[in-house]
């Protein structure tokens, strides 16, 4: 199956049986391109004496630790080919993770979020939030992690202000005035986790004990980027959300999961608070003393595919991160797949998060 045969699906719409025979084929094929046109993949495969005629299932295809990327220049096309580079978030000194797209994986990557979203959100595009500073996306042709990920969701909005200044402060008449223009429409907030926290809920809250409140009662927030420095205030989603409606009515908000190794296949949270997997991908979790595939309820590393990546050997990867599979295909919200949650990241392992790597250097 091609990857444009793939768009035309509903992205929450294949059953267990349906989306494995689909993933097997897809990741096969992707697996025999990679070894076609990457030596270093093709190296790794011989060293793992693995014969691409013995897939079987998808689930047979062997994974590349994602800190590979930090450490090989990793692509499956020719340097006039790339038309974008993107780089992991990091730390003060942490190596990053680059990923080299061509013009279609980047098409790829774009389509498939907007897949995705649109079943969260509605077609329709919204006046747009961005819950950030501007300065993040100067850069078009290396894109940060924190960075493609506001282009990216900027495709769902209409009109689009920043809520924060290069200096990080809030700017109070801006959002004032847009929420007047906008007060008859519904709109979008997208931004990381801890910044949200940090610039946004507790200037609104600080606001909001002087008398001057905003009300985003009809908007939609979508947040990501780690949890790390979070949890170590003892901020947990519920009381993020809750703090949030507090001080400006939100309701509906929506955290998602994804990395800048696998762009475009984010894992949205639905209404009742689980991670979906969608057809374009999935997330396997695997016991650490042998890497056998975890039961239903039982904690693993996590493994996720992806059918996008055609640029670059990305379509299977052991991620640094501790998750439990939920269930399939029996979420209350009706969506097929794969429901998950993420625990956290292993020990010892780098941060990575968007939010996580901007709180490192924020304390």
């Amino acid at each position: 199956m091609t990857f444009d045969e793939l768009l035309t699906i509903p992205p929450y719409s294949l059953d267990h049986t349906q989306k494995a025979e689909m993933l097997t084929e897809r990741l096969g094929d992707l697996t025999r391109l990679h070894k076609d046109k990457c030596e270093e993949y093709a190296r790794i495969l011989e060293g793992l004496s693995f014969d691409c005629a013995d897939i079987d299932s998808y689930l047979d295809i062997p994974f590349l630790p994602v800190r590979l990327f930090k450490e090989r220049s990793l692509k499956s096309v020719s340097d006039d080919e790339i038309v974008k580079t993107m780089t992991s978030s990091g730390t003060t000194g942490q190596s990053v993770s680059r990923i080299y797209l061509d013009r279609r994986t980047a098409s790829y990557q774009q389509k498939t979020m907007v897949k995705i979203v649109s079943d969260f959100t509605g077609s329709s595009r919204m006046p747009m939030i961005i819950l950030d500073c501007p300065s993040v996306v100067k850069n078009r042709a290396m894109f940060s992690a924190r960075g493609a990920g506001i282009l990216g969701f900027s495709l769902f909005g209409s009109k689009k202000i920043y809520a924060l200044d290069d200096d990080m402060k809030l700017d109070v008449e801006g959002i004032k005035a847009f929420l007047e223009q906008y007060s008859d429409q519904k709109i979008l907030l997208f931004g990381f986790t801890f910044m949200i926290w940090q610039h946004f809920y507790k200037e609104m809250k600080k606001l909001k004990n002087e008398g001057i409140t905003f009300d985003l009662s009809n908007a939609v927030l979508i947040h990501g980027g780690g949890w790390k420095k979070l949890a170590s205030e003892a901020v947990s989603s519920e009381q993020f959300k809750a703090s949030l409606h507090d001080v400006c009515g939100l309701s509906e908000i929506h955290d998602y999961y994804g990395m800048v190794e696998q762009t475009g296949c984010i894992y949205m949270e639905c209404e009742c608070g689980h991670l979906h997997t969608s057809i374009f991908s999935d997330v396997i979790t695997r016991r650490p003393y042998d890497f056998s595939v975890c039961d239903v309820g039982e904690k693993g590393i996590v493994q996720v595919v992806s059918t996008i990546p055609e640029s670059y050997p990305g379509h299977s990867l052991l991620t640094e991160d501790e998750g439990i599979v939920l269930g399939e295909d029996d979420c209350p919200c009706g969506r097929k797949g794969k429901y998950f949650k993420i625990i956290g990241r292993l020990k010892n392992a780098e941060i990575r998060g968007c939010s996580d790597t901007y709180a490192d250097k924020f304390k």
